[in-house]
C-alpha cells in the first residue's frame, strides 16, 4: 500500500529501518506522517518485528504514545493492520 492511499483513521503498520509504528493514520504532508494511539516497537530482527505486528493484529494496539510524527523519508513499508494475518 502507498501512504497516499491511506484513509484518515485507518490503523496502519509503518515500518522504518529501526522501528515499527502501529496506530491510527491522521495525515501526511509528504515529509511527515501524523499518527495517533501508536504502538512503537524497536526492531531487533525482522522476525521479531513481524511477530509484534501479528500479535498486535490479533490482540489490538498497546498504546505507547498518543501522538507520533514519523519522518516520511524513513518509511520502508506501509500496511493496513486489518490485512495482517493473525498469529495462531
Amino acid at each position: 500500500m502507498e501512504l497516499t492511499e491511506a484513509h484518515h483513521g485507518i490503523n496502519l503498520v509503518i515500518e522504518t529501518p529501526d522501528k515499527v509504528y502501529i496506530g491510527r493514520f491522521d495525515n501526511s504532508n509528504g515529509f511527515q506522517v501524523l499518527m495517533h494511539d501508536c504502538s512503537i516497537h524497536a526492531i531487533e530482527t525482522p522476525e521479531n518485528a513481524e511477530e509484534h505486528v501479528r500479535n498486535t493484529a490479533k490482540y489490538g494496539v498497546a498504546v505507547d504514545q498518543r501522538d507520533v510524527v514519523v519522518d516520511a523519508a524513513a518509511i520502508q513499508r506501509v500496511r493496513v493492520l486489518g490485512d495482517i494475518q493473525k498469529e495462531g
